[in-house]
Formats: C-alpha cells, sequence, structure tokens
C-alpha cells in the first residue's frame, strides 16, 4: 500500500478571503451571511424608522368605520299573487349575469341621489370638502394635477364622488347575495347608509313593479274596448250570411246537408250488409239441402216446423231401431217405420226449400232499399255541392270571430288580474334584506398594526436588498467563496495550493455512496480527472500491482470493440469502493457522444435515485412486475445527458427481481434504444454474478485494492462466469488518498 500523509504533517489551513461570488459565478450565501451580519446595525436602524414613520402617520389619520349590509336576490313571489300566464315559468333561476346587473343597480346614481338626499350626506362636512375647508394633502394632490380642485365641481358632484369612494358593492362568488359596504368617520352614519341604500334598492324595484303593472291595465282597458266592438261585428256577419245562404245547423252545430250526408252513408252500409248476410244465408241453407246431409242452420233451428219434423224423425229411428233388434226387414212394422221416416225427410226438405226462398227474398228486399237511398244519397250531394262555396265563406267568417272572441277573452282574464295586483298592492321585489347593517366599534381604516410590521418589513427588505447589490456589484469574481477556500501545504520545501477534491453533492458517501474513483497519486499531487497520474504508483512490499485502468482509457476501448461495449456491467469487490460512483462516472463519459442508459441492479443497497431529476418516479422493480412503464421509469441524471433506471420499489423481493426472465426483457429493450447501457451491478459479494453475465459482455471490476489476490479472485470469477472482457479500475482507499 503507499504511504499517506498524517495529520499531524499538515499545518492547518489559512483563512482566505470570502466574497459573495464564486469562481464559477455562482453566489456565495455564506458570504452574504456574513456581509449582512457586519451591517447588522445600518438594517435594524432602517427597519425601525420606516415603523416609527409608519406609527406616527397612522396615528394622524382619521379613523374611519365600516358597515355592511346584505341582500339575498329571492325571485319567489306568491304563487297566488302571480299572473296566471307566468304561473308555469320557473322564475327562480338566476344567472350570474342578473345578480352582476343587480350590482350595478345599487351603484346607479339615481338611487345614490335618493340616499344623499335621504341622510342628508351633501349637507355633512365629511361628503363635502367645501363645507368643511380643504385638507393639506388634498390641496397637494391638486397641485400635482392627481385630483380635482372642489371649487370647479358642483356641490351634486363633489357629495357623489365622496359617497363612491366610500361606497363598495359586491356580489359573494358562487351565490345570490350582494354585499353593501359603506365607510364613514361616524359609525352610526355607516351603518344608516347601508341600510339606507338596501331598503330603497327594494323600494325602487316594487315601485317600478307597480307602475309596470299599471301601465298594463291601463292598456288593455284600451285594447278590450276595441275588441269587443269587433267581435259584435264578426258575428253579426257570421248570423247574418247564414240567414241569407240557409245554411241552417243541425245537431252538433253541423250544416244539415253535411249530416244528412252522414246519416245516408249509414243507413246504405247497413242495407248492404244486411243484404250480403241474408245471400250467404239462403247459400248455405241450398247446399245442406242438396248435399242431402243433416242441416244445421240458425235459420233451421228458429223454425217451429223444422224443430218438430227434425224430433219426430228422431222419434221414429228410434222405434225402428228398437223393432230391428225382434223382427226381420220385410215385416210390415218394419216397413212402416221406414216409410214414415221417409215422408219425414221430405217434409223436412221442403221446410228447408222454403226457408232457403224466404231468405232470398229478404235479401231482394234489401237490394230495394239500398237503391233507393243511393238516389237519396245522389240528391243530398248535388245539394251539398251547391252550396259549397257559401259553407267555405261562412267557416271564413266563423274563424274570424272565435279569433277577436278568443282575443278578447284572454285579454280581460289579464286585465282583471293586473287590476287585482294594482288593488291589494301585490308587487313583492325580487329581493330581500338578509342582514342589516349594524354600528362598528373597531375602525377598519386605518390597519395601524398591519400598517407598522408592513412598513417595517418594506424597510427591513429594501436595506437588506441595496446591501446585497452592493456587495454583488462591488465583489472580484476571482475571489474564492467560503466552500472553496483553498488549504496551502508545504510540499517539496515550497508551498503549493493543492486543489479540494470537489464531489458533487448528489453523490456524497451517505447511503452507501462510495468515492470517485481516481488514481493512487503520490502525497502532494492531484491527477486531472481522466488523465494519468503525474507520478508512477509505487508498490509496496515488491509486489506489482494487477493492471488498472482509467475511466477515459476504458471508455475509448470499449467503443473500439465490435459491439460497441454496448452493454457493461459495472461490479465492485465489496461495498463501499466505489461501484455507483464508477458507473455514473463511465456512463457520463459515454454520453459525450452518444446516448446513455445507466440502470441500476443493485437490488441490496440501491443509490442512483439520488441524482434523478425524479427520485421517487418508479424503476427496475416496477417494469419487472409490468405496474409502470418504460416512458414513468426512464429520468435524467441532474447533472449530464445521461438517462437513469432507478431500481424502484424492492420491498425484499430483490432475489425475485434478479432471477425474473423478464430482466432480460427490459435490459434487451433499452439496448435497442440507446447506444449504450451501463449496469450498475453492485457487490460481488452480495449477488451471483453469472445472473448477469446474459445481460453485457463487458465488466468493470472496482476494487480498493486492485494488487490484492482478492481482486483477482473476484475477476477470474467474472472470466469463468462469461464476461468477455474485464477491465480493473481502482476506488476506495486509492480514491480517497487522491
Amino acid at each position: 500500500m503507499f504511504r499517506k500523509k498524517s495529520m499531524s504533517d499538515v499545518p492547518p489551513p489559512q483563512p482566505v478571503l470570502v466574497q459573495p461570488v464564486a469562481l464559477d459565478g455562482e453566489i456565495d450565501l455564506r458570504g452574504l451571511g456574513r456581509l449582512l451580519w457586519q451591517r447588522k446595525l445600518i438594517i435594524l436602524g432602517v427597519t425601525l424608522a420606516c415603523a416609527a414613520v409608519a406609527f406616527v402617520v397612522v396615528n394622524t389619520m382619521t379613523p374611519r368605520y365600516r358597515s355592511e349590509a346584505r341582500i339575498l336576490l329571492d325571485a319567489r313571489p306568491n304563487v297566488f299573487l302571480r299572473a296566471r300566464a307566468d304561473q308555469n315559468i320557473d322564475s327562480t333561476v338566476i344567472d350570474p349575469e342578473t345578480v352582476t346587473s343587480q350590482v350595478q343597480v345599487l351603484l346607479s346614481r339615481d338611487l345614490a341621489r335618493e340616499v344623499i338626499q335621504k341622510e342628508k350626506l351633501d349637507q355633512n362636512p365629511e361628503f363635502d370638502p367645501a363645507l368643511g375647508g380643504r385638507s393639506p394633502l388634498r390641496t397637494l394632490l391638486t397641485l400635482v394635477g392627481l385630483g380635482r380642485s372642489p371649487s370647479k365641481m358642483t356641490r351634486d358632484e363633489r357629495t357623489l364622488e365622496a359617497y363612491y369612494d366610500r361606497l363598495n358593492v359586491q356580489a359573494v362568488d358562487k351565490s345570490r347575495v350582494i354585499v353593501i359596504d359603506f365607510t364613514s368617520a361616524n359609525p352610526q352614519l355607516a351603518s344608516d347608509v347601508a341600510n339606507t341604500i338596501a331598503q330603497t334598492y327594494l323600494r325602487m324595484q316594487q315601485l317600478e313593479k307597480q307602475r309596470q303593472t299599471r301601465a298594463a291595465s291601463e292598456w288593455l282597458a284600451g285594447e278590450i274596448e276595441k275588441l269587443r266592438k269587433k267581435v259584435a261585428a264578426a258575428e253579426s256577419k257570421v248570423e247574418d250570411y247564414r240567414s241569407a245562404s240557409n245554411l241552417y245547423l243541425g245537431s252538433n252545430n253541423t250544416p244539415l246537408p253535411t249530416q244528412q250526408l252522414t246519416d245516408l252513408n249509414a243507413q246504405i252500409a247497413a242495407a248492404r250488409a244486411q243484404k250480403a248476410d241474408l245471400e250467404a244465408r239462403a247459400r248455405q241453407l241450398r247446399a245442406q239441402l242438396k248435399s242431402g246431409g243433416t242441416i244445421q242452420s240458425a235459420d233451421i233451428a228458429n223454425s217451429d216446423t223444422m224443430r218438430r219434423l227434425i224430433e219426430q224423425r228422431i222419434a221414429l229411428r228410434s222405434q225402428l231401431a228398437e223393432q230391428s233388434t225382434t223382427l226381420l226387414g220385410r215385416h210390415p212394422r218394419i216397413q212402416e217405420l221406414k216409410a214414415q221416416i221417409a215422408e219425414t225427410d221430405r217434409l223436412i226438405a221442403a221446410e228447408g226449400e222454403r226457408l232457403a226462398r224466404q231468405l232470398e227474398n229478404d235479401a231482394k228486399v234489401a237490394g230495394s232499399r239500398i237503391q233507393t237511398l243511393t238516389a237519396s244519397l245522389d240528391q243530398v250531394k248535388e245539394m251539398a255541392s251547391q252550396n259549397n262555396e257559401q259553407d267555405v265563406k261562412l267557416r271564413a267568417l266563423q274563424r274570424d270571430a272565435k279569433t277577436e272572441r278568443d282575443l278578447l277573452e284572454s285579454y280581460l282574464g289579464k286585465y282583471r288580474e293586473a287590476t287585482a295586483r294594482d288593488s291589494i298592492n301585490a308587487a313583492p321585489p325580487d329581493a330581500r334584506i338578509i342582514s342589516r347593517a349594524t354600528a362598528s366599534i373597531a375602525p377598519a381604516y386605518p390597519k395601524k398594526l398591519p400598517t407598522v410590521l408592513i412598513a417595517a418589513f418594506a424597510g427591513f427588505a429594501l436595506s437588506v436588498g441595496f446591501t446585497v447589490t452592493g456587495a454583488l456589484l462591488g465583489s472580484s469574481p476571482n475571489s474564492y467563496p467560503a466552500r472553496y477556500a483553498a488549504a496551502v501545504y508545504p510540499v517539496s520545501g515550497r508551498a503549493t495550493a493543492a486543489a479540494p477534491s470537489v464531489v458533487s453533492p448528489s453523490l456524497a458517501p451517505a447511503g452507501g455512496l462510495g468515492p470517485r474513483p481516481q488514481f493512487a497519486a503520490t502525497p502532494g499531487l492531484v491527477p486531472r480527472p481522466g488523465s494519468a497520474p503525474d507520478t508512477p504508483l509505487e508498490p509496496d512490499g515488491g509486489h506489482a500491482l494487477h493492471p488498472v485502468g482509467q475511466i477515459d482509457e476504458i471508455a475509448q476501448k470499449l467503443r473500439q470493440m465490435d459491439d460497441g461495449g454496448r452493454r457493461v456491467a459495472v461490479i465492485g469487490t465489496g461495498r463501499n469502493v466505489g461501484t455507483t460512483f464508477a458507473a455514473i462516472t463511465l456512463a457520463r463519459a459515454f454520453a459525450s457522444d452518444s446516448t446513455v442508459v445507466l440502470v441500476d441492479l443493485a437490488f441490496s443497497a440501491p443509490n442512483l435515485a439520488v441524482i434523478s431529476t425524479e427520485p421517487d418516479a418508479p424503476g427496475v422493480a416496477e417494469l419487472v412486475r409490468g405496474t409502470a412503464s418504460f416512458g414513468d421509469a426512464i429520468t435524467s441524471d441532474q447533472f449530464s445527458d445521461v438517462h437513469l433506471v432507478a431500481t424502484g420499489a424492492v420491498d425484499g423481493d430483490g432475489e425475485k427481481l434478479a432471477d425474473s426472465p423478464m430482466l432480460a426483457t427490459v435490459v434487451e429493450a433499452l439496448s435497442r434504444s440507446y447506444d449504450h447501457v451501463v449496469l450498475d451491478v453492485g457487490s460481488a459479494a452480495d449477488i451471483a454474478v453469472e445472473r448477469f453475465t446474459p445481460f453485457a459482455g463487458h465488466a468493470v471490476l472496482v476494487s480498493a485494492d486492485p494488487a490484492a489476490g482478492a481482486s483477482r479472485a473476484v475477476r477470474d470469477q467474472l472470466k469463468s462466469a462469461g464476461f468477455e472482457d474485464v477491465v480493473l479500475l481502482a476506488g476506495g482507499g486509492q480514491a480517497v488518498a487522491a
């Protein structure tokens, strides 16, 4: 091992002048803090002076008191007092534009003049500067052109200006409530004016509704008189024309020709139906008689003669059947019964023929009736066609009369409603007071304590700002900041400033992150990053060191390989040897001319999230589980163009994640999208290195002592696991020594 300089050999660091600007143009906050502490008396004096001035000013000002009244826009009048035409209309909907319009009504000059007259504000010196004399402040503002002279304004203008200066009307957000604020030097006057404004607003609404109702009543009265005359004339024309044209009405106010046509059509239809029924029954009866079978017809059933003949035939057949059991077919009794049955059948057939002829005669009668009704229908049609033109004109006159009558009835209903509403004074306003103003006890203006505090803070901020600005403008850009202060150490008999080893704050050793890998150098000399040491490494005890490479050399060597060193695994011989720092440095070396992604596969000791722009983003664990996409998992390095994929939420599943076949898919997908994939595998003592050989063909082994036998053993292990090329990189104690 190399000899290190002990702390007893190094003299204590000498103080260096601290300036607020660093070498790289950054602001030194510690230096600014010391500068402000040196000038604390000046800053404190300015702050107290501003607070004292503000205290004097607010105590000399005339206090003003504020009173507040609230109005709710509520368009819900009594449904029994609303007009019939408006009862089906939903008048409860009030849009924001309506609320804004009512705010402008409250700010109208007509309402303001009425309030001024009621409260006699024009006789109050507070509202008329001409009565109380001109104040010095107003005189000064008038001279510089920021105000109008009261002498050049009328009394009404002066009062209105003071009135609006003290009035504030606004609508409460997302509601129908309007707030009326009024301020005055007299607290009782402030509350009286606020209440008067609200009451005057409601009274103006009510008077406007009454005026509209009264105007509508007067107009309707005149229109009704005109319509009555028009309706009488129209109805008279209808009756005169009906009498002259003989267009008399039957039942249901139907003209007689029309009613006759309807009746005749109904009778003809009934006669045709009757004729068709009789003819069908006659045909059916003849068909049954012709077939010689049993006659089944309603007409047969309704005939008394046919019923008796059928009953007689049934009785004879019963006797024949009874006698046939004891007598032969040629017996006289049997012959007699057969003759009687044959005679009965003949009588039944004759009766059926008679019924068929009767049905046919009835059908002929129905046909004659149809002819008679058809002739009457033709006569009525001829008469109706003659009166058609007259009937059309009559209907036109009736429509005109009905239109005038309907309009008259509508106007009469509206007139009665308007008259009733005017007589009972039923015109409620569309708003109501929900909070009346009361006299305030504490003044609303000025706010003494907040004003003094704000003035003190303003003085403090201005004094600090001027101090910092002067220091920044007068500081030397070549001076060292406190955090870059150098210590002087004697080397080779002369004082040489050793450049400090600057480590990024996000790569601090906390959390297991190792120091930056460097070459070991002779004491007192610091090698430039990526360059060879100024003095060769001296072995201890005569043992030769194992070949050790540099980051830039490693990156250049990997670029020259066939596959361009697209996949590289960075492995440490143990923990806290700078494995993660070496992976970051190698990835940044690749990022100078290629696209690089750095993947943290050290599931037992993850470190990369500390330099990510999104430390809480998902990582490899979420990609393997399928709960996140590449767009969510890939983040950026805060200090370079390197893309990062952290481990994510491992939750004790490191072994399962390392064995998952999905891990190879993730690495393969990244290798297809980036020129180089750098894998931070972690410590070889904590993992099975053969799991990661399919992911990368090249390995960088970071060791605290490259010449030790343990380092060579780990290198041989990586070779036997399947890595094509393994390069040693010094880390750990040698990096600290550098």
